[in-house]
């Protein structure tokens, strides 16, 4: 029992842990604190290995738990004294199932942590289509969806945004902005605010 409880102690930090770079942006804003953000991202590279371990480690769990000891195996085996004693909940189906679904919740955070951040777009009175500018910033440290939640959310308090597009993958934000009300300084710091780094600007139009 001593093994089955370790096992499920093992896949519940595992788990956590793959999922703390993409947690930490959301615990950043729950705490007013953005600039914590990117303070896991280095996690990043070593997720595909953690969320495979997690589910080695809780599908070993469960085939402790659901495949019967072979018999002849038993140590009691010849003992006839069968006890109905119930197993403590920790030790229980139960509680292997509230793990794993705990597990699937956290593992799956990146997909579903916009729903943490509230929706700051405001609507824009654009006077002059000439004013509207389009800018590029590539941005380090962002690693998953979270991520971008979060540098669109720092950049959409300004005033004068339009339209913010942040990625991952590309490692950039495409920024549409009215440059009479805001510029690519107050973005660039916006978006350092978050702890991710903002490493060139380039001018799409």
């Amino acid at each position: 029992m001593k093994s089955e409880n370790k096992l499920i102690g093992t896949g519940l930090l595992t788990a956590i842990t793959a999922s703390l770079c993409c947690i930490t942006p959301v615990l950043a804003l729950i705490a007013g604190t953005s600039g914590i953000a990117s303070t896991f991202s280095w996690i990043e590279p070593f997720r595909p290995y953690l969320i495979g371990l997690t589910i080695l480690v809780l599908g070993f769990a469960w085939y402790q738990k659901l495949i019967p000891i072979a018999i002849g195996t038993r140590k009691d085996i010849d003992c006839e004294c069968e006890t109905d004693e119930k197993p403590k909940f920790i030790q229980s189906k139960t509680f292997l199932g509230v793990v794993t679904a705990f597990t699937i919740v956290m593992l799956a955070f990146p997909y579903y942590s916009g729903i943490f951040y509230s929706n700051t777009q405001k609507e824009i009175i654009v006077v002059d289509k000439l004013d509207i500018k389009t800018t590029e910033f590539k941005i380090s440290g962002m690693t998953c969806a979270s991520c971008e939640e979060h540098v669109n959310h720092e950049v959409n308090k300004l005033n004068g945004i339009v339209n913010s597009k942040a990625s991952y993958e590309n490692e950039n934000a495409i920024i549409e902005f009215d440059r009479t009300k805001t510029n690519e300084i107050e973005i660039e710091n916006a978006i350092n605010s978050t702890g991710y780094n903002v490493t060139k600007q380039k001018p799409i139009n």
